[in-house]
């Protein structure tokens, strides 16, 4: 009877997660499947989910013509590499501070720090705005993201990770003559791979996602991010959502690729975070 309550649990456990998975997922095959649309198709009512031919690519041809989407793309690229690579090493090193080191005040300064967690973005973009502007980094690909290098959550996931390997090897390390730099990329980077590459991959997605703060810090055309640079579809007269669907998928392309090759190491990554004492 018990074995039978199980099977029925984990049965509707599986179904349950089909089904958050389908809901996430419609939105993505509807975008795709909606840019191979003309205009007429994607106006009829009721509406239809495939398209009459999947050979209609005219509005991939013209996403990438009538904007430079893929001089945006290059942007969003160079923004998300330097981004993720210094959010990931700023988050390495306190991390491994908070973890490895004793030291006046650790405790009300990782309480702090995580309380960044919970602020939101949006109270600090006219100061951000203010202090980039001083620095003189406005379309500049490092004014794009620095304010986003600092990354909490990253922080702490890491520190806990860090926490699991034991001191003992720290140790050991340095009365074989190992400095702290040369323990975290010889021995604890190697170690913590998996949970590094999921919090990159996550990282990457959220600098290429980032909309608003790109848009406030560029002024030139040529210095726009992709998804500043889909919005150029729309003008205030009309609208090709076939058009905008297709330059959608383009734009979300390279994600959805990251995500395929990455996926292992996620799920390794996000098994790697456990909390300890």
């Amino acid at each position: 009877m018990n074995a039978k309550k199980f099977r029925l649990s984990d049965a509707a456990v599986t179904a349950a997660a089909l089904a958050l998975g389908a809901v996430l997922v419609f939105p993505i095959v509807y975008c795709f499947l909606s840019s191979f649309k003309d205009l007429g198709e994607f106006m009829a009512y009721p509406p239809t989910l495939l398209p009459e031919s999947f050979g209609n690519t005219g509005n991939f041809s013209k996403a990438l013509t009538q904007t430079p989407i893929l001089r945006f793309m290059l942007n969003s690229l160079i923004v998300a590499l330097i981004g993720t690579a210094l959010r990931i090493l700023f988050a390495a090193m306190a991390a491994f501070a908070f973890a490895y080191y004793d030291f006046p005040g650790k405790k009300i300064l990782f309480a702090v720090v995580l309380a960044i967690v919970m602020l939101p973005d949006d109270t600090l973009v006219v100061s951000n705005y203010l202090t980039v502007t001083k620095l003189r980094l406005l379309d500049n690909y490092l004014g794009m993201c620095i304010t986003s290098l600092a990354g909490a959550s990253q922080m702490f996931l890491l520190r806990q990770h860090f926490k699991t390997i034991p001191k003992e090897m720290y140790e050991a390390a340095q009365m074989d003559g190992c400095g702290s730099l040369n323990y975290i990329f010889r021995v604890i980077v190697p170690v913590s791979r998996p949970i590094l590459m999921t919090l990159a991959v996550q990282s990457f997605i959220g600098f290429w996602n980032s909309y608003l703060w790109p848009l406030l810090v560029t002024n030139r055309e040529e210095m726009r991010t992709v998804q500043v640079g889909v919005t150029m579809l729309t003008t205030l007269d009309a609208t090709s959502y076939s058009l905008v669907m297709a330059a959608v998928t383009i734009v979300t392309a390279p994600s959805i690729l990251l995500f395929l090759i990455l996926r292992r190491n996620i799920v390794e990554g996000m098994s790697s975070g456990i909390l300890v004492g």
